[in-house]
C-alpha cells in the first residue's frame, strides 16, 4: 500500500505539471528529428577549379563524384570556401590546394581524387602533392572542431548557472526587495548582466587559455580575438538564461529548456556539415546565436583572419544579446505588476 501510495503521487504531481510530461515526450521526438534531418544527408560532392587539366583527365573527373565549378578566381573563391580545391597538372604530376578548414570536404576531394587515378590504367602513375590554404597545424579531429566546442561549451555552461543563479534571486524573495527600491527595471537587468558577466569574462579567458595551451588547439590568429568572440558568446548565453529563468518556478523547470534550446544549437555550431541538407533546415542555422560565435572562433583559429572578417558575426552575436535584454525588461515589468 505504501508502494501504491508513492506511485499515485507521482502521477498526481506529473499531472500537475504538464510541462515536465510534454517535454518526456516532445524533446526526444524533437532531438531525433533534428538528429535525422542533419544526418540524414546525400554523399557530399566535392566542388573543384580546374587550373591546366589535360582535357582525358577533365572527361574522367566530369564521371567522378567531384564536381567542376568553372570560376573567375579560384583562389578567392576557395578563400570563401564556395569551392573545396583547385586542381592542377603539371607534366605528370597533380597538384592540389585545399580548403583545410573543413576536413570532411577536404577528405573527400582526396577519396574522390584517389578513385579517378585508380580508374586511369594507361599510362605511369601520377604523383599527388597537396598545399593547404590555410597553415597545417591542425592534425586531428578534435583540432579542427576545437574552435566550435569552445564556444559550445562556454555558451552552455553560462546559460545554466546564470539562469540558475537568476532564478534563485526570484525564489528566495531578493527580486521583491529590489522592487521595494527605487530602482528601474534597466538598472536591475543591467546590475545582473554586469556581475554575472564578470565571471563570465573570467571563464572565457581560462576556457581558451587552456584550450589552447593545455590541449594545444591549433591557433592560427590572436588569441584575444578567441577571448571576445567568447566572452560575446557569453553575453548572449547569459541573457539567454536569465529570460528563460522568468519562465521557471525551480531549477528542474529551468533545465527542461536544455533540450528544446541549447541541444538544437549543437546540431547547427558546425560540428555536423549542413551541405546537403534542406534549405529549410540550413536556414534554422540563422536564429541560432551558437552558430555565428563558431563560425568566428573557425575564422581566427583555424584560418588565421582578424576582427574585420567576423565582424558580422560579433554583430549578430550582440543583436541577439540585445534582443534578450529587451524581452528581459519586459518580463520584468510584467513580473513587477
Amino acid at each position: 500500500m505504501r508502494i501504491k501510495a508513492i506511485f499515485v503521487r507521482i502521477l498526481r504531481q506529473f499531472k500537475r505539471d504538464k510541462r515536465s510530461l510534454a517535454l518526456m515526450i516532445a524533446a526526444p521526438l524533437l532531438i531525433l528529428t533534428l538528429t535525422w534531418l542533419v544526418l540524414d544527408q546525400e554523399t557530399y560532392q566535392p566542388k573543384l577549379a580546374l587550373e591546366d587539366v589535360p582535357e582525358q583527365l577533365e572527361e574522367v573527373i566530369e564521371k567522378s563524384e567531384l564536381e567542376i565549378v568553372d570560376v573567375d578566381d579560384p583562389e578567392q573563391k576557395l578563400a570563401d570556401s564556395e569551392i573545396d580545391a583547385i586542381l592542377s597538372v603539371e607534366e605528370n604530376s597533380i597538384h592540389i590546394i585545399a580548403d583545410n578548414s573543413k576536413p570532411n570536404q577536404t577528405e573527400a576531394v582526396k577519396m574522390g581524387l584517389q578513385q579517378v587515378l585508380a580508374s586511369q590504367t594507361n599510362g605511369p602513375a601520377a604523383e599527388i602533392s597537396i598545399d593547404y590554404l590555410y597553415e597545417d597545424l591542425a592534425e586531428t579531429t578534435f583540432d579542427y572542431t576545437g574552435p566550435v566546442l569552445i564556444g559550445f561549451f562556454a555558451f552552455f555552461f553560462v546559460f545554466l548557472v546564470g539562469g540558475i543563479s537568476f532564478l534563485r534571486e526570484r525564489s528566495q524573495g531578493t527580486m521583491e526587495r529590489m522592487f521595494a527600491m527605487p530602482l528601474k527595471g534597466w538598472e536591475i537587468i543591467v546590475g545582473y548582466i554586469s556581475g554575472f558577466g564578470f565571471f563570465a569574462v573570467i571563464q572565457s579567458f581560462i576556457v581558451a587559455l587552456y584550450a589552447v595551451y593545455v590541449l594545444g588547439i591549433p591557433l592560427n590568429g590572436s588569441l584575444w580575438h578567441v577571448i571576445l568572440i567568447t566572452m560575446l558568446l557569453s553575453l548572449s548565453a547569459l541573457t539567454l538564461g536569465i529570460l528563460l529563468s522568468s519562465f521557471a518556478k525551480n531549477e528542474f523547470q529551468l533545465i527542461q529548456f536544455i533540450p528544446l534550446v541549447i541541444v538544437p544549437q549543437a546540431f547547427f555550431s558546425g560540428l555536423f556539415s549542413l551541405e546537403n541538407a534542406p534549405d529549410w533546415v540550413a536556414y534554422l542555422e540563422y536564429i541560432m546565436p551558437i552558430s555565428y560565435g563558431a563560425d568566428a572562433l573557425k575564422e581566427i583559429m583555424i584560418k588565421g583572419n582578424g576582427l574585420p572578417d567576423v565582424q558580422v558575426d560579433m554583430y549578430v552575436i550582440l543583436g541577439f544579446s540585445l534582443l534578450f535584454i529587451l524581452l528581459n525588461l519586459s518580463t520584468l515589468r510584467a513580473y513587477r505588476k
